[in-house]
């Protein structure tokens, strides 16, 4: 267990607290990896996020769901070819590193192995 666990990066917050492998902030529910001491070049790592065919997603990208979603509360789901403009890469829990609206369903997470660039 670390001794001085850094502050949130998001929000500041000195009370952050060790949950496993990660550091976990009370007040804005942000979770990260801690940097490893001496390794850190003075910036944030890039993180890389690709597709289901390996093409590099970026903030602001549209793609396109690749296979049919089942949503939680909903008889439909979200079908394959289904676009999505304007993603936002994000830190998920489970492997969920894609921000996004739908139409008719809302905000919702999603895994990029489910999209391609579109």
């Amino acid at each position: 267990m670390m001794e001085n666990l850094p502050p949130c990066p998001k929000c500041s917050c000195e009370y952050t607290y060790e949950m496993n492998a990660l550091v976990v902030c009370p007040e804005c529910g942000h979770e990260w990896v801690p940097a490893e001491g001496g390794t850190d070049s003075g910036g944030p790592t890039e993180r890389v996020v690709k597709d289901a065919v390996g093409n590099v997603l970026q903030d602001g990208d549209s793609v396109v769901v690749v296979k049919a979603l089942k949503v939680k509360g909903s008889p439909s789901g979200i079908k394959a070819g289904t676009k999505v403009r304007n993603i936002r890469l994000v830190d998920g829990v489970d492997g969920h590193d894609i921000d996004c609206k739908f139409d008719g369903f809302g905000a919702m997470l999603l895994k990029s192995s489910v999209v391609k660039k579109g």
